[in-house]
């Protein structure tokens, strides 16, 4: 059985810390959000493509995106996959 959700992740959490660390804390925004609307259990794991990492840096370190649109996937006996929206 295969989940699929498409959503959209706000990530004005990482405009409230210092500008040296707002993708990072992007980063974390979006394991955040997908932990908690894919209802994610304790013995799975959340991958997240390297296409999404660099939508976030692609601005540098100082300026992530305000939100982005990612799908996440979910099927039995793999991690959580999150793959930047077409």
């Amino acid at each position: 059985m295969t989940e699929v959700k498409e959503m959209i992740i706000p990530l004005r959490a990482a405009w409230a810390v210092p500008r040296s660390r707002r993708a990072n804390r992007a980063m974390a925004e979006i394991k955040k959000h997908v932990h908690r609307h894919m209802k994610v259990r304790e013995e799975e794991k959340i991958w997240i493509d390297e296409e999404v990492n660099h939508a976030i840096w692609a601005r540098g370190m100082q300026k992530p995106p305000r939100k982005i649109r990612v799908v996440c996937t979910r099927e039995e006996g793999f991690p959580i996959e999150v793959k930047l929206s077409e």
